[in-house]
């Protein structure tokens, strides 16, 4: 029997409206130094399609807690999708095989951007660890870009 057709895939949705241009976000999306400090120092990141590249998290079994990325779509100021694979066969729950896609979309709103943070491509059960757990850390993920992204605002702002 076929298992992928079976499988059943979810995604996490974040959503939120920051009061600032989709300018300002995007450069926290997309500038290397800044999504360290929101997310994880990647390695080897441009937003640029094809572009490949990695983060580092805590290894578990058979994995080296590497994950590959991908750019997958650069729209500026609109759109940023990139493949997220990590895991390994051998392991189950934190550190089994990963195959997923995060795409972060900004929209005009009236008081600022929405930002809609969609990873998707979870397999449960066999991702139910890394959809769970993920799930939470995205909420604080985008907090964290919350707060970069209003420094930065600070910064261009005229004294």
């Amino acid at each position: 029997m076929n298992q992928a057709v079976n499988a059943k895939t979810q995604a996490i949705v974040v959503e939120d409206i920051f009061p600032h241009a989709p300018e300002i976000i995007w450069k926290a999306l997309t500038n290397g130094d800044l999504i360290g400090r929101w997310l994880m120092a990647p390695k080897g990141f441009e937003p640029v399609t094809g572009n490949r590249f990695t983060f580092q998290t805590t290894a578990a079994g058979q994995w080296d807690g590497t994950i590959h990325c991908e750019v997958l779509e650069v729209v500026p100021n609109e759109r940023l999708s990139y493949a997220w694979r990590g895991g390994h066969d051998s392991n189950v729950g934190y550190g089994a095989k990963l195959e997923t896609v995060v795409t972060f979309s900004l929209t005009r709103a009236d008081t600022g951007t929405r930002l809609r943070l969609v990873h998707s491509g979870f397999v449960l059960p066999a991702n139910e660890t890394a959809y769970r757990k993920m799930g939470e850390g995205w909420k604080t993920v985008v907090e964290k870009l919350d707060q970069i992204v209003a420094e930065q605002a600070s910064s261009q702002r005229p004294h």
